[in-house]
């Protein structure tokens, strides 16, 4: 029997007026006169989905309705959501001009700023604007250089002063990575150049993140060793894998990537085993003086914590330590500055 005789005749006999999937079904099957045995299987094929395109046919109607209105919401959203953030800056940038004149109260409305909107955003805005400035500002056709300085001091004044913990430091370098891959993207001819620079950038700004960090613990005075207490296994985790993470986010990225840039951060990643050499050793050289300097105080630590934590000098440091991340974010915003400049004199 010819396939298009059997999904007219099922067309003709399939009636929706019964109540049941199985009775519309049989009596189809049975009006259109068909012996199941001697279908061949292109046969039986146009029966199953002559069935399924009539039975879904109003499912796959309004399936369609809300994959259009899902659009049309998501296209609202993503408006919303950048009218939001616009609308943020623009105040924020009002009122740095009303204070232009007051360096106290300009540094605090900084702060404010970054606490009120999204650092993330404002770290991938910094790089992508970077990279592009120093494109622009290019005259020998080599952005190697002032690329990598930039990214470096980007990614240290963007870890520095937090948790060294593995989801802050994945997102950070995450965001700084896929800011340089949306820039590369656009200029494929210099792609290979932007995204080896910026994972040179974001390795030395990871390891000078670590070197400060290791240099603190040398000199961190009794009081404050309670404040790491907490994390005191997560970091010594996280500090002998800096060079697996490292490499996990340039894997994850180049997988979502286009073709051409999933190889460019392959063949980088392949080839940077070597540079992470340098930040493997920051790593362990950090996790041994932790461990050899904390390891007795963690084990004391539980039950001295409660009555350490009250006391006056551990409070303090606790709120110097909060202040200085402050500071630190703020730190973020000149770090691009000072890195423009870099790239000027060039």
């Amino acid at each position: 029997m010819q396939n298009d005789t059997i999904q007219n005749n099922l067309m003709e006999n399939y009636n929706k007026r019964f109540k049941t999937l199985d009775k519309r079904i049989s009596t189809a099957l049975e009006s259109s006169k068909l012996n199941v045995d001697e279908l061949s299987l292109e046969n039986m094929r146009s029966v199953a989905t002559t069935l399924v395109n009539i039975e879904t046919l109003s499912l796959q109607d309004d399936l369609q309705e809300l994959l259009r209105r899902k659009e049309e919401i998501d296209r609202e959203i993503e408006k919303k959501s950048e009218s939001l953030q616009e609308t943020k800056y623009e105040i924020f940038n009002t009122l740095e001009t009303e204070m232009s004149e007051n360096t106290d109260a300009l540094l605090k409305l900084h702060q404010v700023k970054l606490q009120s909107i999204d650092l993330y955003d404002i770290l991938s805005e910094m790089v992508e604007s970077a990279i592009i400035t120093a494109l622009e500002k290019d005259s020998d056709g080599d952005i190697t250089e002032s690329t990598i300085e930039v990214i470096k001091e980007i990614t240290y004044e963007s870890i520095k002063e937090g948790s060294l913990n593995t989801i802050r430091v994945r997102k950070i370098l995450s965001t700084i990575l896929i800011a340089a891959i949306d820039v590369a993207e656009a200029t494929p001819n210099r792609a290979d150049q932007i995204l080896n620079s910026t994972l040179k950038g974001m390795r030395t700004g990871l390891v000078k993140s670590i070197s400060r960090f290791k240099g603190r613990l040398e000199f961190m005075p009794v009081e404050a060793k309670h404040i790491l207490i907490d994390d005191y296994d997560t970091i010594m985790e996280d500090l002998n894998q800096t060079d697996t993470l490292f490499s996990q986010v340039v894997a994850t990225q180049a997988g979502q990537s286009s073709q051409t840039i999933r190889k460019i951060l392959i063949d980088l990643n392949s080839s940077m085993s070597y540079d992470l050499e340098e930040l493997v050793q920051i790593s362990k050289e950090t996790a041994e003086i932790m461990k050899s300097r904390f390891s007795t105080f963690a084990k004391t630590a539980v039950r001295k914590a409660d009555i350490a934590m009250r006391s006056p000098k551990a409070q303090e440091a606790k709120r110097m330590g909060i202040q200085a991340l402050g500071v630190a974010r703020v730190a973020l915003g000149s770090a691009i500055k000072t890195a423009k400049d870099a790239i000027d004199k060039k």
